[in-house]
């Protein structure tokens, strides 16, 4: 049976679940104060790069999802409201939850009958005792709402998928009333009914089906989220410092990825060493996590180690180009990639665009591609590299081709083409996706990141230029 749901929020989280939510078949009003956005997404633009929300939004746009900047009477037609605003970290980096409180005042004036507010953005626990409290304090009725949590475990480039496709669903909420009407929600998901559908989106791989529902307290919902988020940036910063020891032994990372991943315990997932994580989650996540733990009067140093580790590797990246090169300044690099990762066009907190950054402040002149990236990469870097149209007017004449993200495009370029392109065949790589082998066949000085450079025929980096000694 259709829900009426609103959802605080047009940006990542909130467009996505709205858009979701819609195809499930429930009617939902996407809520926003900004004007530009709403006028945008009511003219069918799509704000974020997301395999297939362009075709979510066309599909319900002014059906079953509409979109509004009044949040009051959003939250009276609706059952439901979702809270999926921004919680961007402090200076002592902790959540900032002045958006989650300003929309807790405004949700009050449309408290008339039952409802259920469900944080949906990543908040610290405790949020949700906050939210009611405040809600009650302009005036609701206890006994008209509930507060619960309903964290969300989407991934930038998959989030469509993850959303319909999850490993499990976690509703927290602490009273019973509330629990069935989340689970009402979720049911096209939990009963199957969704995945029989002709015009459901395409099941992904090692899919469950049904998803799990996994029923908890509030406050065990809030610390899953962050729990999970600072695990996932653990795995990242663990293998990264196994990168570090085999560079040092002269063992190979992907090899001892293999080994250590195909244990059921472990799980080769997150294991993939590179320049760091980055993006919207996992900095902030790891960040407001450790504050949580010290304000309930605990050191969670591990995550103080995490955060060292992941900084570190763009620095180790950093010394692994000045190996290559010698000196930076003058150097023209070619740079493939600005998005903190594949499939996303998001560059917040991006390694590959701290790692520009860095490089602009040695000198070198940089030309860079990014499949998705480049027009929000402009708006921050604007006039200070290049930008290519492809990866091969990149490497034109550069000393080195740098690869900075994992896109499936890069890790399936003509090498051929590279090789003619480059004014030496040297290429760093960040994100391991070619075999060392197989790059100095193809004549090139290979450098990536927990394994030994490769050279064509022992010959030292910097000795070739177009596959003849310089």
């Amino acid at each position: 049976m259709p829900i009426r749901i609103a959802v605080v929020g047009s940006g990542y989280v909130g467009l996505v679940a709205g858009a979701c939510f819609a195809d499930l078949g429930h009617e939902v009003i996407l809520v926003d104060n900004d004007q530009k956005k709403l006028a945008a997404l009511r003219d069918g633009q799509v704000p974020i790069h997301e395999k297939f929300l362009p075709e979510l939004l066309n599909r319900h746009r002014g059906q079953r999802l509409t979109f509004s900047d009044d949040l009051k009477e959003a939250a009276r037609l609706s059952s439901v409201i979702f809270v999926a605003v921004g919680t961007p970290p402090t200076e002592r980096g902790d959540a900032d939850l002045s958006y989650v409180e300003s929309v807790a005042r405004e949700i009050s004036g449309g408290v008339d009958q039952y409802k259920v507010i469900v944080e949906k953005s990543t908040v610290p626990v405790y949020t949700s005792e906050w939210v009611r409290r405040i809600i009650l304090r302009n005036g609701a009725d206890p006994e008209t709402f509930d507060v619960a949590s309903n964290p969300e475990f989407l991934r930038e480039g998959t989030a469509v998928t993850d959303f319909l496709f999850p490993d499990r669903i976690v509703i927290g909420c602490d009273s019973a009333r509330s629990a069935e009407v989340l689970r009402e929600v979720y049911a096209p998901m939990t009963d199957g009914s969704y995945y029989l559908r002709p015009e459901s989106i395409p099941q992904p791989d090692r899919a469950v089906i049904p998803p799990p529902i996994i029923v908890t307290s509030t406050k065990s919902a809030e610390l899953i989220k962050h729990a999970s988020n600072a695990f996932l940036a653990m795995k990242i910063s663990f293998i990264n410092a196994v990168a570090s020891v085999c560079e040092s032994v002269g063992a190979d990372v992907n090899q001892v990825v293999n080994g250590v991943g195909t244990d059921s315990r472990i799980g080769r997932r997150f294991l993939n060493p590179g320049i760091g994580y980055g993006g919207s989650c996992f900095p902030k996540d790891v960040l407001a996590f450790r504050a949580v733990a010290r304000e309930c009067g605990y050191d969670f140093r591990l995550l103080d180690e995490v955060m060292r580790i992941n900084e570190d590797q763009r620095q180790r990246f950093l010394r692994k180009i000045h190996h290559a090169l010698w000196t930076l300044r003058g150097k023209k690099l070619a740079v493939l990639g600005l998005a903190f990762k594949g499939g996303t066009d998001d560059i917040r907190e991006s390694p590959a665009l701290h790692l520009v950054e860095s490089l602009l402040q040695e000198g070198s002149a940089i030309t860079a591609y990014d499949p998705a990236a480049m027009e929000r990469a402009r708006e921050v870097l604007g006039s200070k590299i290049e930008f290519a149209s492809s990866p091969y007017e990149a490497a034109h004449d550069a000393d080195a081709l740098l690869i900075l993200t994992e896109w499936e495009e890069f890790a399936n370029l003509d090498l051929n083409q590279i090789r003619k392109e480059l004014r030496y065949p040297i290429v760093i790589d960040g994100r391991n996706l070619y075999d060392p082998e197989l790059m100095a066949a193809q004549g090139f000085t290979y450098y990536s990141v927990g394994r030994a450079a490769s050279h064509p025929d022992g010959v030292p980096s910097g000795l070739l230029r177009n596959g003849k000694k310089a």
